[in-house]
């Protein structure tokens, strides 16, 4: 996994990576969010969901001590994180702002 995360995150366009876990509540709550926000953004960014659970070492990378986690990254470089929930304008503008 951290081979193709590496490649996700070099990437050109702004990645939103969430870093969540399956018995989260907050997480689910975050998930559909994420859906409208990808929708406003369209081909403009990716966003990538991670479980915490079956990447450990990755958030460990990262510094996710809390879920949901969400960083921005573009070309290999972490531009924003933060834990808890966000609004879909709230992210929309981050994301908009990284195009």
């Amino acid at each position: 996994m951290s081979q193709k995360f590496q490649e996700i995150i070099d990437s050109e366009r702004p990645v939103l990576i969430d870093f969540f876990a399956t018995w989260c509540q907050p997480c689910k709550v975050q998930s559909s969010v994420l859906n409208t926000v990808k929708e406003n953004i369209g081909e403009g960014a990716r966003i990538i969901k991670v479980d915490v659970d079956q990447y450990p070492a990755l958030a460990a990378q990262y510094g996710v001590r809390g879920v949901p986690t969400l960083a921005i990254f573009k070309k290999g470089e972490m531009l924003w994180k933060e834990s808890g929930v966000h609004d879909v304008n709230t992210l929309t503008q981050l994301l908009q702002q990284y195009t």
